[in-house]
């Protein structure tokens, strides 16, 4: 039983496409910025594309809630204006 396991054949020549690849890495990756300054570029970015969404979702929230609330208050106007007059509910 030892000798029969059928393992998946591995292809031990595959080359990944690096090219000239010679075994040196560049930790800037052509930039003069250090890793905690990319880092703190992508939460910023991140950050200021958060508050653009949320500028985006507080208008047409605002929207909804200005055309939600546009039939109550004009029934409270009319309701005024019915009372105003002095006329009974009857």
């Amino acid at each position: 039983m030892g000798g029969n396991r059928q393992f998946p054949h591995t292809d031990y020549f595959f080359h990944s496409g690096f090219g000239n690849w010679r075994g040196y890495h560049s930790p800037h990756d052509g930039e003069d910025r250090s890793g905690s300054r990319n880092f703190y570029n992508l939460g910023r970015e991140f950050r200021l594309e958060a508050a653009r969404e949320r500028a985006k979702e507080m208008a047409v929230f605002a929207l909804i809630v200005l055309t939600s609330a546009w039939p109550v208050l004009y029934m409270v106007v009319t309701v005024v204006k019915l009372l105003s007059k002095g006329r009974p509910l009857q």
